[in-house]
């Protein structure tokens, strides 16, 4: 556990430091307002998966589905935020910045919204079948 829980730590690093660079000259508070609410949005997103993905999947107790769904929300959130929040924050930059037109930002979004919506549809069965891999360890173990 304590290796997941430095893998979890590292990849939020690497997210916050990537985002905010990502973000180039947007004022500081801005930055840090922009990456607590993406990093939130990607989380309540990662649940809502998270929480489809497990129909169908019997646990034991709800203390095993409350510890196993933490860590697999950590993980994920983070991937899922290194994934699309530093592209989207080169694009505020960039409309900041005044280098592209609005029109364009917005096109760019909705490419960036399909693409993850389509990686959120895989992500719901890779979340599933590890939820049940987890569970097979958890019961040869017992």
């Amino acid at each position: 556990m304590p290796f997941i829980i430095i893998i979890t730590i590292a990849i939020y690093i690497i997210l916050i430091t990537w985002s905010w660079k990502s973000l180039g000259n947007i004022e500081r508070t801005k930055k840090i307002m922009t990456i607590a609410i993406g990093i939130i949005t990607i989380y309540l997103i990662t649940w809502f998966v998270f929480n489809i993905s497990k129909q169908g999947i019997v646990y034991e107790n709800e203390q095993i589905a409350s510890s196993i769904g933490k860590v697999i929300i950590s993980i994920f959130a983070g991937v899922n935020g290194l994934i699309i929040m530093p592209f989207i924050g080169k694009l505020l930059d960039k409309v900041n910045e005044d280098e592209i037109e609005k029109q364009v930002f917005s096109r760019k979004i909705l490419i960036i919204v399909v693409i993850f919506l389509i990686i959120l549809w895989l992500e719901c069965g890779y979340m599933k079948d590890t939820q049940e891999g987890i569970l097979k360890i958890y019961h040869s173990m017992k």
